[in-house]
């Protein structure tokens, strides 16, 4: 029941929703003067995708880097000599529509995604703002001398969310992100290729141009016998001026959603854990 439940939440944006009319809403001169700003000021909260969307013909070009493990000390340099990065580019085709490509170390990945933003939260109005983000991805690392029956469709993994933000004042805003998302091919015999998790993440200003964030995914179809955790994010965002700069630490080197989801490894109990950042450049 949980997981239908959570399939009719994340599949509301993409088949239920009348995208035209929400979309002409947020364009109308009497909703956009209401409109709550800087609910997050980065595209990212720290791993999940915060509700923030560039403007029409914005360009950001964001680097990721994750080290590995700082568990092992000075033998892996605090994990420098383990190090995966990512190259996100981000468009914006209207307001209300960013589109995204990505290439990951981690696993040879490939990804391409759109994030639409419904409705923004309104001082006197709708108390949340409302966006989808839907990917789909390649792991080109699978390797046929390893799985002698692979083809091109056990590469492909899908991803959809739905990111509720609400800015509860000046210094404070939270999201919920209810998830679902699939790989064609698992090395986890009884993990289901369907997998369902839910997102929470928080952003609280600590001053003009610093914030703290943090976010969480609680994976809800494990299998039980996975060796896999649910990845907690910790991160400093630092705005000057044309950049976002966040300093992080995270226990899931991967940074695309199934793999921070699906494939997180690190143990903060046990200092298992990666850290990193995310460097963000606009261009208008």
């Amino acid at each position: 029941m949980l997981k239908t439940l959570l399939y009719i939440l994340i599949c509301i944006p993409i088949f239920s929703f009348s995208q035209n009319n929400l979309l002409e809403e947020i364009n109308t001169d009497s909703i956009g003067n209401q409109d709550i700003s800087a609910v997050f000021k980065g595209i990212k909260i720290v791993n999940f995708e915060s509700t923030k969307l560039i403007s029409k013909g914005e360009f950001i070009f964001m680097v990721s880097h994750r080290f590995g493990s700082i568990e092992n000390g000075f033998d892996s340099f605090f994990g420098l000599d383990n190090a995966v990065t990512r190259l996100n580019f981000v468009f914006g085709l209207s307001d209300a529509i960013n589109i995204n490509a990505s290439r990951s170390s981690f696993q040879k990945t490939y990804e391409a995604s759109v994030k639409i933003r419904f409705i923004s939260q309104q001082e006197n109005g709708f108390p949340f703002t409302l966006v989808s983000y839907n990917t789909i991805l390649c792991n080109t690392a699978l390797s046929s001398s390893n799985l002698p029956k692979l083809e091109f469709q056990h590469r492909l993994g899908y991803m959809s969310q739905l990111l509720v933000s609400r800015k509860l004042n000046s210094g404070l805003s939270l999201e919920l992100a209810p998830t679902f998302f699939h790989d064609n091919y698992v090395a986890i015999d009884d993990q289901d290729n369907s997998q369902f998790a839910l997102g929470l993440g928080g952003r609280y200003k600590l001053g003009k141009r610093w914030s703290l964030n943090v976010d969480y995914g609680w994976h809800l179809n494990r299998a039980a016998d996975s060796p896999y955790k649910n990845p907690l994010s910790i991160g400093v965002d630092i705005e000057t001026g044309g950049h976002v700069f966040q300093l992080l630490f995270t226990n899931a080197q991967a940074m695309n959603t199934n793999g921070f989801l699906g494939q997180a490894t690190g143990d903060w109990g046990q200092g298992d854990i990666y850290f990193g950042f995310n460097l963000t450049r606009i261009f208008n």
